[in-house]
């Protein structure tokens, strides 16, 4: 068995190593044939994807039945496993299996359809996401019409991806309508407001909200700057400014400090710099907690503006070893987690340890569990999300600290090893050709705050 998982595998890696070696020299035709070749490639591979996710859920809730794992918890983990293989979050890894589930067990049709490279994975995500309120026989209804034959196939195929989920929406809707609006109302559960990094020091800031209140957040907006655009003299400023501006000074509940720009809003904000970038004009980039590298003028900029504002600024050491690597921070009080666990999302950068996951931190967890000998100590501890704290105590996760570099190893059930190094800070050493790293420096966090 072994051996025939090892060709399996070795016979799809030689085809991703025949595909890195194709020839490009050939005419416009052959070219756009080989772009639909390869997009079907890559629906047949998600098909692949998802057939084995499948399989590995059912043999790891197999495996926890035969420990005596209590059935309400089998299942545990086999998402963050189809996560980490897929190099995403955990999060993504929960949708994944849920869709890999939906497709194999309960859409046929959805599942040759993707298999055949007839669509995308995504419209077969969108498939299964808009009949998921829906009965297991429903949901084969649904699959059936829209993919079950083909005549159906080919109208399938040609829609984009709103056509499908219209087309979902209207057959779930005849067939259960109750679901379908009971589904609605159990969305409005769902708000929630995120934020993501954008290039060239800007941020994403998203609001999931019920239809009618983000129409009327939008339709203010808009009526805000079309009312500054029309005052005398005008407006430099274009209409995204304008709605972006009102935004932030509505929700900051402030006027602004100059013309379209807003004040320093009410809470602390951390910014981690060298005292080279802060104090002698050096270039290396800083780090702001929750988003990442930062050019150093920005940086200076940032901090200089905090103090115009008239708002306080509180700086805390840093200490580094000759690698770069985090060791001891200064405590204050200021801050409102405590010294370590502040330490400990410093080093982390803020974002989930578990490999391709960027999730904010929300938990401080020992690497190894307290209960098996984990220490309470800066190297020893991690940040984690929700999701990946809960997954990691799921049956046959061991996770471990190479004290030698720093380096969490995570192993999953399935018997597979990741390895996690966090992000390098400000001030950590470049490393010269030899690999011999540079002395390091001492490094700041400047605490801003109105």
């Amino acid at each position: 068995m072994f051996d025939r998982q090892a060709v399996t595998v070795g016979a799809i890696l030689a085809v991703a190593r025949r595909l890195a070696e194709l020839d490009d020299g050939v005419d416009d035709e052959a070219l756009v044939e080989r772009l639909g070749a390869l997009e079907a490639l890559k629906a047949a591979a998600s098909a692949a994807q998802a057939r084995a996710a499948a399989a590995l859920d059912a043999s790891q809730r197999q495996q926890q039945r035969l420990t005596g794992v209590p059935a309400a918890e089998r299942g545990r983990g086999v998402a963050a496993q189809v996560a980490l293989a897929r190099r995403e979050s955990a999060h993504r890894g929960g949708r994944l299996l849920g869709l890999a589930k939906a497709l194999v067990h309960e859409m046929p049709g959805t599942f040759r359809a993707l298999q055949a490279g007839r669509i995308s994975e995504w419209r077969a995500t969108v498939l299964a996401r808009e009949t998921a309120v829906l009965s297991r026989e429903d949901r084969a209804a649904v699959d059936e019409e829209l993919a079950g034959s083909a005549e159906a196939l080919a109208r399938l195929e040609g829609m984009g991806d709103r056509e499908v989920a219209a087309a979902a929406k209207r057959i779930a809707y005849r067939l259960d309508p109750r679901s379908v609006v009971a589904r609605a109302r159990r969305a409005e559960g769902e708000r929630c407001v995120t934020i993501r990094p954008a290039p060239d020091t800007m941020a994403y800031v998203t609001a999931l909200l019920p239809v009618q209140q983000a129409v009327s957040v939008h339709a203010a907006l808009q009526r805000a700057a079309d009312a500054a655009r029309g005052r005398p003299g005008g407006d430099e400023r274009s209409r995204g400014q304008l709605m972006a501006d009102a935004l932030v000074e509505r929700v900051l509940a402030g006027a602004a400090a100059a013309p379209g720009t807003p004040r320093v809003p009410d809470v602390a904000v951390r910014l981690v710099v060298t005292d080279r970038t802060l104090l002698a004009g050096g270039d290396e980039p800083a780090a702001l907690e929750g988003h990442g590298p930062v050019p150093a003028g920005w940086a200076r900029e940032l901090v200089a503006g905090t103090v115009e504002a008239g708002a306080r600024v509180a700086l805390q050491k840093v200490l580094l070893d000759d690698l770069g690597r985090l060791v001891a921070m200064e405590s204050r009080g200021r801050f409102a987690t405590p010294g370590l666990a502040a330490a400990v999302r410093l080093r982390d950068g803020g974002t989930c340890r578990t490999p391709w996951c960027d999730a904010p931190v929300r938990h401080v967890d020992h690497v190894e569990r307290h209960a098996e000998g984990g220490r309470t100590r800066l190297q020893d501890l991690q940040g984690l999300c929700e999701a990946c704290n809960q997954a990691k105590e799921a049956a046959g996760w061991r996770s471990r600290v190479d004290e030698a570099t720093g380096t969490v190893v995570i192993r999953t059930p399935s018997g597979v090893e990741y390895r996690s190094v966090p992000p390098p800070l400000p001030g950590a050493p470049p490393t010269t050709a030899e690999g011999s790293p540079i002395e390091a420096h001492l490094a700041l966090v400047v605490g801003l705050a109105a």
